[in-house]
Order: C-alpha cells, then structure tokens, then sequence
C-alpha cells in the first residue's frame, strides 16, 4: 500500500496565525498598534451604516454582533474610558480607577473573556438645583443593587 504523507503547509499552521483576542496571555498596552485599531473600528462602523442604509437588516444585527466581539472595539473602548474621558481619575460604583497600562491591558482582557451578557443595573433619580437656583434637574445615579 503507498502512503503519501500530508503537506506540511496544511498542518502546521504558523505560530503567528492572528486571532480575534489573546489565548492567555495579557495584551501588551504599549505595543498596541492604535492606528489600526482605529482603522478596523472605522472599517467596521462603516459596513454597519452601509448595510443599514441598504436596508440589509440580518447584515446590520450580525455586523453588530461581530461589532461587540470585536477585539479592537473592546481596546478602544478601554482606551476612551481610562485615558481620553474627562472622568478617568473618578472611580465608578466598584471603586476602582485604572491608571497603569497593566491594568488597561488586564481590564480590556477581562472584558473580552466575559461571556455573561451585561445587564442593566436600577438608576437612583436625584435631583439637584440648576445654575439659577429655582429649578431642579434630574441626574441619574448608578446603584451596586443587582
């Protein structure tokens, strides 16, 4: 009986194969390309507008689905929160502020790895005075009630 044996090429896959977020290890902060993660962000808000334009509402949801696994939307949106937003330096309901890239990097793979569904948490209403003192405005506070 000949044998022949498989290609190489089929079966070992390169080390370097890109995928959609780290295995185990944590992301390098610093090395992180932005530029690109930008682009890709971009790329893919612009398909959604397109396909919602169309009129292609199966395309919009799994556009949008592919939206929130995204690894890149997921290190933009840690970015924006713990470096461009004014209220960085202010702790949220957990108490916790996330200042060094090591925490960055840890909180964007946390993020990813989470496969629960987030879900809304109960807005305390208060309301405070405006700048003239007669009226009042309302303003939402989060609560730690689950």
């Amino acid at each position: 009986m000949l044998e022949h044996p498989e290609p190489r090429d089929k079966l070992d896959a390169p080390a370097e194969a890109a995928v959609n977020g780290p295995e185990d290890e944590i992301t390098d902060w610093l090395a992180v390309d932005w530029q690109q993660v930008e682009d890709d962000v971009r790329r893919l808000r612009q398909r959604i507008f397109t396909a919602s334009q169309a009129g292609d509402l199966k395309r919009v949801r799994n556009l949008q689905k592919l939206m929130l696994r995204s690894r890149a939307n997921m290190l933009l949106s840690v970015r924006r929160v713990t470096e461009i937003n004014a209220g960085r330096t202010t702790a949220g309901i957990d108490g916790k502020v996330v200042l060094l890239p090591q925490g960055k990097a840890e909180l964007a793979d946390w993020m990813q790895r989470s496969a629960d569904t987030w879900r809304a948490r109960p807005v305390r209403r208060v309301y405070i005075p405006k700048a003239g003192g007669k009226k009042q405005r309302p303003l939402g506070i989060p609560t730690d009630t689950a």
